[in-house]
């Protein structure tokens, strides 16, 4: 498989468990979220590839809550999110936060950014003019 950091151009590689589509409308997603975190060019392939070795070896000991992950290569930088069941769920989330902060060997200054699916398609919709600000 190509390594992310040898693409060019936008591209998305998605992994996620058999079944579940990286979809948010996925079952197994609607209800969930992603912790998103943007990379300076360069760090993608090591990341990726310690992301999908910690989601193999199940080391984010969260059960089934871990649904897949991203990576998107972006013309300026790459963003890494790890996808999981529920978003109401506080203390896995944080748990799956401090994991990724392990597991990808992250500075402590990383931005990340967790968002709930159900915001995501909120933005979306508001982008693209399908609904105003006001929801309507």
């Amino acid at each position: 498989m190509v390594r992310p950091g040898d693409l060019t151009g936008h591209s998305d590689f998605h992994l996620f468990k058999e079944g579940i589509k990286p979809m948010w409308e996925d079952d197994a997603n609607k209800n969930g979220g992603k912790w998103i975190i943007r990379l300076r060019k360069g760090l993608a392939s090591r990341c990726w590839e310690n992301l999908i070795l910690a989601m193999l070896g199940e080391q984010f000991m969260v059960g089934e809550e871990i649904c897949g992950a991203v990576v998107s290569v972006r013309f300026q930088e790459d963003i890494i999110s790890i996808w999981n069941k529920t978003a109401s769920d506080q203390a896995t989330t944080a748990r799956i936060r401090d994991t990724l902060r392990r597991v990808l060997n992250l500075p402590p200054n990383t931005i990340m950014e967790y968002k709930t699916h159900t915001d995501s398609i909120k933005a979306w919709e508001e982008f693209h003019g399908l609904v105003n600000s006001s929801g309507r």
